[in-house]
């Protein structure tokens, strides 16, 4: 079994060898790479091959796609195959189908085939390297068939790198046994779920449920079992964890995410960020090792807003932002938030939730691993991203008002047509949050990047044949900097109010979010940065679109966040949201660097 050192000292034939295989029938993906040696780490060397691959223009990669073999198809059934096909269309039960199954996967064969001009790649291993079901093979191949061939293209060769990524970890003896033990407590915490969505098969944990507290549990009993020093759960349900420096009362790094999520959503957002360093303190407690400093993991209650609309109430109570009049709100049951508290054993007063401020004196800062929960990594093949900031947003409710009049009868040039001045204002909205050029990954300057949507829009009362009269619609405006955030929004309201002044409509527009940016503090981003960097990879900085805990934190100490990819094109909020173990293997490597790091500065 070769080692790293092996493939780096080989002669560029014999590394071409030592390496065949790995991707089927391609020995010059191994070619191209042999030129880059050495390599420090066996992630460096991944990124060779990706690299190569991503350099030789579509031609070598449509033959790289159109090299590897139908699933359950004709090679199969000839014994053609690969040994390393065979082994892993063996492991997903392919070879055992029945009747119906192989006749379906046959049809999906040919279809696949039909529309797109190759076949089906689909990395049968899984996430986790044991293997997908045939019904998790089958759902699959359903779901991307509908899919666009570009699209399509890209997954093809994002999923023969993870074919590729898991051989390679086998022929060098390599396993991410804390990537797997992290994703292995992602698969366990997400058994817990709300009632109707557990039945359903779906993961939805709010706040204060019985599945809220399994997972409250869940989590601790896991600390427990990692080595924490100090385990127990705030006044409003946050679960924390505290790994005590050599020094007990010197300062803590503070860590986490939280545990709850949206309404059949995915299995790693925010409790990612719970996990990893929960791996940390346990491979730190197996050492018998001690850092200059503690490590405090806080498990956040709540960050969604979705049984109550108390966002980030879980890390806003140790900012000391915790609003009174939030327990007087009532859920869809009409429970009120106090009440659920009390239901769930939290004190519910605001003398303890008070207690829950931390004195920022007390830490050095705060750091967050977190799913992208976008597309851009993986679209880069890229495991890691550093965060630059997290996007400052405004949102607004509105209403254009126009008349209501016979679409038949009313000339063009004599129409208030409320609809069409909101789709002129949707395009308005699209060209200007476009107009701001995207400088993502290029270096660590605090350029400003904008989006903008228009998620919702209605109609009321709408009919066929009558020019609608009113138009409701949303705006979500966000920016990586509050001036940047500021512009979009003045530019877009003024255009509102041309748009509806040219039309002779009215309209009003009602603000019910505000959240200002929180760039990274530098210092910490680089940390990161240097994290990432030792692992062989390169930096690749970018802004979070989405909001975190650690933009709360953000008001009283300093924060840094670091990105994995998601799978599934980057999708999150979803049950197809998905991570490798690998790559959480990566992200504990990333989190145990930073601390060592920060234990010889």
């Amino acid at each position: 079994m070769p080692n790293l050192q092996d493939l780096n000292n080989a002669s560029p034939g014999d590394f071409v060898a030592l390496l065949d295989g790995i991707y089927e029938h391609s020995p010059w993906i191994a070619e191209a790479a042999a030129a880059k040696r050495p390599f420090a780490t066996p992630a460096a060397l991944k990124r060779a091959l990706v690299v190569a691959v991503r350099e030789a223009g579509r031609d070598a990669q449509l033959g790289l796609i159109r090299a590897h073999p139908e699933l359950a198809g004709k090679a199969m059934v000839s014994r053609t195959l690969t040994a390393e096909s065979t082994n892993e269309q063996g492991r997903a039960g392919l070879t055992d189908c029945s009747a119906e199954e192989f006749a379906h996967l046959q049809q999906l064969n040919a279809d696949y085939n039909a529309k797109f001009g190759w076949p089906f790649i689909l990395a049968v291993r899984g996430p986790r390297g044991r293997g997908l079901s045939r019904a998790e093979i089958i759902a699959a191949f359903e779901r991307r068939l509908a899919g666009h061939p570009d699209f399509e293209f890209a997954e093809c060769l994002r999923h023969i790198h993870r074919i590729a990524e898991v051989r390679l970890g086998e022929r060098l003896g390599i396993a991410p046994t804390l990537g797997e033990r992290v994703w292995d407590w992602a698969e366990a915490l997400a058994a817990h779920s709300d009632p109707g969505y557990a039945e359903a098969g779906q993961l939805t944990v709010t706040y204060a449920t019985a599945a809220h507290q399994a997972c409250a549990r869940q989590l601790q009993g896991w600390m427990l079992e990692s080595g924490f020093d100090e385990v127990g759960l705030d006044a409003v349900g946050n679960v924390v964890g505290v790994y005590h420096g050599s020094d007990p009362s010197s300062k803590r790094l503070l860590t986490g995410s939280h545990f709850d999520t949206v309404r059949n959503g995915g299995k790693y957002d925010g409790r990612l960020g719970i996990l990893v360093p929960m791996a940390v303190v346990a491979e730190l407690h197996r050492a018998d090792r001690r850092l200059p400093f503690g490590i405090e993991v806080v498990a956040f209650a709540e960050e969604e807003g979705q049984r109550y609309k108390a966002t980030f109430l879980g890390s806003g109570a140790l900012t000391g932002d915790f609003d009174p009049a939030w327990l007087d709100q009532q859920d869809a049951d009409g429970v009120t938030l106090r009440d659920a508290m009390r239901a769930a054993g939290l004190p519910a007063t605001l003398e303890a939730i008070a207690e829950c401020r931390r004195d920022p004196a007390r830490y050095l800062g705060f750091v967050e691993v977190h799913i992208e929960q976008g597309p851009v990594l993986d679209a880069l093949d890229l495991p890691l991203g550093v965060v630059t900031s997290i996007n400052g947003g405004v949102r607004y409710v509105g209403e254009v008002t126009g008349v209501a009049s016979h679409a038949g009868t009313t000339p063009m040039g004599q129409r208030r047509d409320a609809a069409c001045a909101v789709a002129e204002l949707v395009l308005y909205v699209e060209k200007r949050a476009a107009a701001v050029p995207d400088v993502v990954g290029t270096d660590r300057e605090r350029a400003a990047v904008t989006v903008g949507t228009v998620g919702m829009l209605e109609v009321p009362s709408g009919s066929i044949n009558v020019v609608p009269g009113r138009c409701r619609f949303s705006l979500d405006l966000r920016a990586t900097t509050d001036a940047a955030r500021d512009a979009i929004d003045a530019d877009v309201q003024a255009e509102l109010a041309r748009i509806c002044t040219a039309r002779g409509l009215g309209w009003r527009l009602e603000r019910t979010m505000t959240a200002a940016a929180a760039p990274s503090a530098l210092p910490w981003q680089q940390r990161w940065e240097a994290a990432v960097q030792s692992l062989g990879l390169p930096v690749f900085r970018m802004p979070s679109g989405a909001g975190h805990d650690a933009m709360k934190l953000h008001e009283v100490m300093p924060q840094a966040m670091l990105f994995v990819r998601g799978g599934n094109a980057g999708i999150s909020h979803n049950p197809l949201e998905t991570i490798t173990a690998d790559d959480a293997d990566l992200c504990v490597a990333a989190f145990r660097q930073l601390v060592d790091d920060l234990a010889r500065a």
